[in-house]
């Protein structure tokens, strides 16, 4: 279906304002993948707020144009899926590597954040990262374990001291 000229400045606009405020973006090749499939995936990224489209390659060189994902236009091509992380860096690589290890034919093409296009390496980084709640979490059973560690400790030390006197 051709989109109008109007549709199309509509859609940049769109994406362009998606860009200036998301955290990450992620880029995928989704050729081979049912709609049903790409739905359900959508639905997955609403609740860790990850917005998600399938944009022309045109389009999308045009809305994140002097945005701090302008470093993604050097590998778009193909059939473009764009995902932006809102809420926490990692969402948006991190649903689409739990969705690539269940889709042989969905492969992520990039990502972006900072201003930076990531290497295989550092989009795994990025999907292993730790959300806030995640983070507090290991931070409240790293001091759970260190007090204990010290009760036992100050117990063992009572029990040493009373055996020697």
């Amino acid at each position: 279906m051709a989109l109008n000229f109007d549709k199309k400045k509509t859609i940049v606009s769109k994406i362009n304002q998606i860009s200036n405020s998301a955290l990450s973006a992620v880029i995928a090749n989704s050729q081979g993948i049912s709609v049903n499939q790409i739905n359900q995936l959508r639905k997955s990224g609403r609740k860790l707020g990850v917005k998600m489209s399938i944009v022309r390659n045109t389009l999308l060189s045009l809305g994140i144009k002097n945005t701090t994902f302008e470093c993604l236009k050097e590998i778009i091509k193909g059939s473009t899926f764009i995902a932006y992380s809102t809420h926490h860096p990692g969402s948006g690589v991190r649903l689409f590597k739990k969705f690539e290890k269940k889709n042989k034919q969905f492969k992520i093409t990039g990502a972006a954040f900072e201003g930076k296009l990531l290497s295989n390496l550092e989009i795994n980084q990025l999907a292993d990262m730790p959300t806030y709640e995640e983070a507090i979490a290991k931070l409240l059973l790293t001091l759970k374990i260190s007090a204990a560690g010290k009760l036992i400790y100050t117990l063992s030390a009572i029990k040493q001291k009373k055996e020697t006197s």
